[in-house]
Protein backbone atom coordinates (compact mmCIF):
# COMPACT_ATOMS: atom_id res chain seq x y z
CA UNK A 1 0.00 0.00 0.00
CA UNK A 2 1.34 2.96 -0.99
CA UNK A 3 2.13 5.97 1.83
CA UNK A 4 0.53 8.33 0.28
CA UNK A 5 -3.06 8.43 -1.98
CA UNK A 6 -4.64 10.72 -4.36
CA UNK A 7 -8.23 11.40 -5.32
CA UNK A 8 -9.34 13.39 -7.52
CA UNK A 9 -13.11 15.42 -7.27
CA UNK A 10 -13.70 17.10 -10.04
CA UNK A 11 -10.71 20.25 -9.97
CA UNK A 12 -9.67 19.20 -6.72
CA UNK A 13 -7.23 16.13 -5.71
CA UNK A 14 -6.64 15.52 -2.86
CA UNK A 15 -3.30 14.32 -1.51
CA UNK A 16 -3.76 11.59 1.19
CA UNK A 17 -1.03 11.17 4.14
CA UNK A 18 -1.61 7.32 4.31
CA UNK A 19 0.38 5.74 7.09
CA UNK A 20 -2.65 5.97 9.46
CA UNK A 21 -0.27 2.98 11.55
CA UNK A 22 2.19 5.09 12.58
CA UNK A 23 0.03 8.21 12.84
CA UNK A 24 1.03 9.51 9.45
CA UNK A 25 4.94 10.14 10.65
CA UNK A 26 7.22 11.53 8.15
CA UNK A 27 10.07 9.11 7.13
CA UNK A 28 11.41 9.35 3.70
CA UNK A 29 9.48 7.01 1.73
CA UNK A 30 6.50 8.85 2.62
CA UNK A 31 7.72 12.27 1.58
CA UNK A 32 9.45 11.32 -1.36
CA UNK A 33 5.40 9.99 -2.33
CA UNK A 34 4.28 12.99 -1.44
CA UNK A 35 6.80 15.33 -3.13
CA UNK A 36 6.05 13.33 -6.61
CA UNK A 37 2.50 13.49 -5.84
CA UNK A 38 2.64 17.16 -5.27
CA UNK A 39 4.94 17.39 -8.27
CA UNK A 40 1.95 15.80 -10.61
CA UNK A 41 -0.89 17.79 -9.04
CA UNK A 42 1.02 20.96 -10.16
CA UNK A 43 1.71 20.27 -13.54
CA UNK A 44 -1.77 18.59 -14.52
CA UNK A 45 -3.56 21.08 -15.73
CA UNK A 46 -7.41 20.05 -15.12
CA UNK A 47 -6.24 20.25 -11.40
CA UNK A 48 -7.54 23.77 -10.14
CA UNK A 49 -6.74 22.98 -6.75
CA UNK A 50 -5.03 20.82 -4.22
CA UNK A 51 -5.89 19.68 -0.60
CA UNK A 52 -3.34 18.08 1.62
CA UNK A 53 -4.78 15.76 4.82
CA UNK A 54 -4.16 13.04 6.42
CA UNK A 55 -5.47 9.04 6.94
CA UNK A 56 -6.50 8.09 10.24
CA UNK A 57 -6.57 9.77 13.99
CA UNK A 58 -4.48 12.38 13.45
CA UNK A 59 -2.95 14.42 10.32
CA UNK A 60 0.71 13.73 11.19
CA UNK A 61 2.48 13.24 14.24
CA UNK A 62 5.83 15.14 12.69
CA UNK A 63 8.98 12.95 12.05
CA UNK A 64 9.55 9.71 12.17
CA UNK A 65 12.01 9.17 14.96
CA UNK A 66 12.74 5.42 14.77
CA UNK A 67 13.67 6.06 11.07
CA UNK A 68 15.68 9.67 12.30
CA UNK A 69 17.11 7.90 15.34
CA UNK A 70 18.63 5.39 12.82
CA UNK A 71 20.74 8.21 11.47
CA UNK A 72 22.54 9.08 14.68
CA UNK A 73 26.28 10.08 14.26
CA UNK A 74 25.97 10.20 10.32
CA UNK A 75 26.83 13.49 9.30
CA UNK A 76 26.40 12.82 5.91
CA UNK A 77 22.77 12.33 6.51
CA UNK A 78 21.38 15.54 7.82
CA UNK A 79 21.35 17.77 4.30
CA UNK A 80 19.98 14.85 2.09
CA UNK A 81 17.53 14.12 4.62
CA UNK A 82 16.07 17.62 5.30
CA UNK A 83 16.19 18.57 1.38
CA UNK A 84 13.91 15.86 1.18
CA UNK A 85 11.45 17.30 3.85
CA UNK A 86 11.62 20.53 2.72
CA UNK A 87 10.68 20.14 -0.90
CA UNK A 88 7.32 19.07 0.11
CA UNK A 89 6.79 22.21 1.81
CA UNK A 90 8.36 23.85 -1.35
CA UNK A 91 6.20 22.51 -4.23
CA UNK A 92 3.15 23.53 -2.08
CA UNK A 93 4.08 27.02 -1.67
CA UNK A 94 5.62 27.33 -5.11
CA UNK A 95 2.70 25.49 -7.16
CA UNK A 96 0.68 28.13 -9.30
CA UNK A 97 -2.90 26.60 -7.46
CA UNK A 98 -3.81 27.14 -3.90
CA UNK A 99 -3.15 24.21 -1.61
CA UNK A 100 -5.17 23.69 1.37
CA UNK A 101 -4.15 21.49 4.72
CA UNK A 102 -6.80 20.24 6.29
CA UNK A 103 -5.92 19.40 10.13
CA UNK A 104 -6.93 16.88 12.21
CA UNK A 105 -6.03 16.46 16.23
CA UNK A 106 -1.99 16.16 15.69
CA UNK A 107 0.35 18.45 13.86
CA UNK A 108 3.77 19.25 15.21
CA UNK A 109 6.99 19.37 14.18
CA UNK A 110 7.95 18.72 10.73
CA UNK A 111 3.97 17.97 9.85
CA UNK A 112 3.07 21.70 10.96
CA UNK A 113 6.55 22.88 8.68
CA UNK A 114 4.75 20.80 6.08
CA UNK A 115 1.55 22.75 6.41
CA UNK A 116 3.39 26.29 6.96
CA UNK A 117 4.05 25.58 3.18
CA UNK A 118 -0.17 25.40 2.07
CA UNK A 119 -1.52 28.18 1.26
CA UNK A 120 -4.50 27.66 3.88
CA UNK A 121 -4.93 25.59 6.63
CA UNK A 122 -8.36 24.08 8.00
CA UNK A 123 -8.95 22.61 11.49
CA UNK A 124 -10.88 20.95 13.66
CA UNK A 125 -11.58 22.05 16.78
CA UNK A 126 -9.32 19.14 18.11
CA UNK A 127 -6.39 19.97 16.67
CA UNK A 128 -3.01 20.59 18.18
CA UNK A 129 -0.28 22.88 16.61
CA UNK A 130 3.34 23.38 17.89
CA UNK A 131 7.55 22.93 17.33
CA UNK A 132 8.92 21.65 19.87
CA UNK A 133 12.06 20.99 18.52
CA UNK A 134 13.73 23.14 20.87
CA UNK A 135 13.36 20.87 23.93
CA UNK A 136 15.47 18.55 21.93
CA UNK A 137 18.69 20.76 21.73
CA UNK A 138 17.85 21.44 17.44
CA UNK A 139 15.40 23.76 15.89
CA UNK A 140 12.68 23.51 13.43
CA UNK A 141 14.80 23.75 10.32
CA UNK A 142 12.27 22.56 7.56
CA UNK A 143 10.99 26.07 7.04
CA UNK A 144 9.54 26.14 10.72
CA UNK A 145 11.75 29.57 11.38
CA UNK A 146 11.17 30.95 7.75
CA UNK A 147 7.73 30.17 7.07
CA UNK A 148 6.21 30.85 10.74
CA UNK A 149 7.01 34.41 11.50
CA UNK A 150 5.43 35.28 7.83
CA UNK A 151 2.08 33.48 8.99
CA UNK A 152 1.65 34.82 12.08
CA UNK A 153 4.14 37.27 12.79
CA UNK A 154 7.97 37.28 14.32
CA UNK A 155 6.57 37.68 17.80
CA UNK A 156 4.34 35.03 18.29
CA UNK A 157 6.28 32.54 15.96
CA UNK A 158 9.17 33.39 18.42
CA UNK A 159 7.54 32.67 21.55
CA UNK A 160 6.27 29.37 19.62
CA UNK A 161 9.30 28.12 18.81
CA UNK A 162 11.31 29.28 22.02
CA UNK A 163 9.15 28.11 24.23
CA UNK A 164 7.93 24.85 22.74
CA UNK A 165 4.73 24.79 23.59
CA UNK A 166 1.82 23.69 21.76
CA UNK A 167 -1.30 25.18 21.05
CA UNK A 168 -4.91 24.48 20.34
CA UNK A 169 -7.20 25.31 17.23
CA UNK A 170 -8.85 27.67 18.92
CA UNK A 171 -5.08 29.85 19.77
CA UNK A 172 -3.80 28.72 15.83
CA UNK A 173 -7.21 30.51 14.32
CA UNK A 174 -6.85 33.70 16.79
CA UNK A 175 -3.15 34.19 15.68
CA UNK A 176 -3.54 32.86 11.89
CA UNK A 177 -1.67 30.13 12.05
CA UNK A 178 -5.27 28.74 10.77
CA UNK A 179 -7.96 29.97 8.70
CA UNK A 180 -10.91 28.21 9.91
CA UNK A 181 -12.11 25.82 12.94
CA UNK A 182 -14.82 23.85 12.90
CA UNK A 183 -15.88 20.99 14.89
CA UNK A 184 -14.12 17.35 13.84
CA UNK A 185 -17.19 15.34 12.20
CA UNK A 186 -17.64 19.21 9.69
CA UNK A 187 -14.26 19.42 8.87
CA UNK A 188 -13.98 17.79 5.41
CA UNK A 189 -17.47 20.08 4.45
CA UNK A 190 -15.48 22.84 5.84
CA UNK A 191 -12.48 22.17 3.30
CA UNK A 192 -14.88 21.77 0.72
CA UNK A 193 -16.81 25.46 1.71
CA UNK A 194 -13.19 26.93 1.25
CA UNK A 195 -12.07 25.40 -1.84
CA UNK A 196 -15.58 26.07 -3.35
CA UNK A 197 -14.23 30.11 -2.89
CA UNK A 198 -10.78 29.31 -4.11
CA UNK A 199 -12.11 27.62 -7.60
CA UNK A 200 -15.25 30.23 -7.90
CA UNK A 201 -12.51 32.49 -9.46
CA UNK A 202 -9.96 32.10 -12.54
CA UNK A 203 -7.33 29.62 -11.68
CA UNK A 204 -4.77 32.20 -13.44
CA UNK A 205 -5.47 35.02 -11.39
CA UNK A 206 -5.47 33.11 -8.01
CA UNK A 207 -2.23 31.88 -9.20
CA UNK A 208 -0.46 34.47 -9.85
CA UNK A 209 -2.01 36.67 -6.58
CA UNK A 210 -0.24 33.90 -4.36
CA UNK A 211 3.09 33.84 -6.14
CA UNK A 212 3.11 37.69 -5.50
CA UNK A 213 2.08 37.27 -1.99
CA UNK A 214 4.44 34.86 -1.28
CA UNK A 215 7.22 36.38 -2.43
CA UNK A 216 6.52 40.09 -0.83
CA UNK A 217 5.98 37.85 2.42
CA UNK A 218 9.38 35.67 2.68
CA UNK A 219 11.87 38.08 0.05
CA UNK A 220 14.68 36.29 1.36
CA UNK A 221 12.91 32.97 1.87
CA UNK A 222 16.17 30.83 0.39
CA UNK A 223 18.90 32.52 2.36
CA UNK A 224 16.75 31.94 5.54
CA UNK A 225 16.32 28.32 4.84
CA UNK A 226 19.95 27.87 4.64
CA UNK A 227 20.44 29.31 7.88
CA UNK A 228 18.20 26.82 8.99
CA UNK A 229 20.21 23.96 8.04
CA UNK A 230 23.50 25.66 9.13
CA UNK A 231 22.13 26.47 12.34
CA UNK A 232 21.10 22.94 12.50
CA UNK A 233 24.13 21.03 11.53
CA UNK A 234 26.20 23.57 14.41
CA UNK A 235 23.58 22.51 17.35
CA UNK A 236 23.89 19.17 16.04
CA UNK A 237 27.99 19.24 16.39
CA UNK A 238 28.04 20.80 19.67
CA UNK A 239 25.60 18.32 21.02
CA UNK A 240 28.22 15.18 19.56
CA UNK A 241 31.21 17.09 21.10
CA UNK A 242 29.88 17.38 24.06
CA UNK A 243 28.19 13.51 24.19
CA UNK A 244 31.94 12.26 23.32
CA UNK A 245 33.52 14.76 25.69
CA UNK A 246 31.61 13.09 28.29
CA UNK A 247 31.86 9.40 27.16
CA UNK A 248 35.52 9.94 27.28
CA UNK A 249 35.43 11.34 30.65
CA UNK A 250 33.27 8.61 32.42
CA UNK A 251 35.79 5.64 32.05
CA UNK A 252 37.95 7.98 33.80
CA UNK A 253 36.08 9.48 36.57
CA UNK A 254 35.08 5.87 37.58
CA UNK A 255 38.21 4.84 37.95
CA UNK A 256 39.39 7.76 40.15
CA UNK A 257 36.88 6.79 42.54
CA UNK A 258 38.13 3.35 42.36
CA UNK A 259 40.52 2.99 46.07
CA UNK A 260 44.05 2.79 44.76
CA UNK A 261 46.78 0.07 45.73
CA UNK A 262 48.92 1.09 49.10
CA UNK A 263 51.89 1.09 46.79
CA UNK A 264 50.37 3.25 44.25
CA UNK A 265 49.04 6.00 47.10
CA UNK A 266 52.11 5.96 48.56
CA UNK A 267 53.83 7.13 45.20
CA UNK A 268 51.02 9.38 44.13
CA UNK A 269 51.22 11.22 47.90
CA UNK A 270 55.17 11.23 47.55
CA UNK A 271 55.09 13.44 44.46
CA UNK A 272 52.16 15.61 45.76
CA UNK A 273 54.86 16.61 48.75
CA UNK A 274 57.47 17.07 46.07
CA UNK A 275 54.98 19.41 44.38
CA UNK A 276 53.64 21.32 47.56
CA UNK A 277 54.46 24.79 47.58
CA UNK A 278 54.40 25.79 51.41
CA UNK A 279 53.52 22.45 52.29
CA UNK A 280 49.63 22.23 50.39
CA UNK A 281 49.51 20.11 47.69
CA UNK A 282 48.18 21.76 44.33
CA UNK A 283 44.99 20.97 43.68
CA UNK A 284 43.56 20.85 39.76
CA UNK A 285 41.71 23.53 38.55
CA UNK A 286 38.95 21.70 36.96
CA UNK A 287 37.84 18.58 36.15
CA UNK A 288 39.29 17.81 33.04
CA UNK A 289 42.76 18.88 34.32
CA UNK A 290 42.34 16.39 37.23
CA UNK A 291 41.89 13.11 34.40
CA UNK A 292 44.72 14.67 32.45
CA UNK A 293 47.24 15.46 35.79
CA UNK A 294 50.11 13.11 36.20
Amino acid sequence: MSSVTTEDRGQVRHVVLNRPEKRNAMNQELLRALAAALRSAAADPHVQCVVLRGEGLVFSAGVDLTELASFAGRTDVLRPFRDVFLECANLSEQMPKPVVCQIHRTCVGGALEVALGCDLRVASSDAQFGLPEVRFGIIPDVGGCTRLPAVVGLGRAKELIMTARLIDAQEAERIGLVNRVTAPEQLSQATDALVSELIAHPPLAVGRAKRVMDASARPALAQTLEMEVSAQEYLMAEARARATAEAQSAPQAEETRRPEPAAKREGVAERERIAEPGGVAEQPSSTAEAFTSG
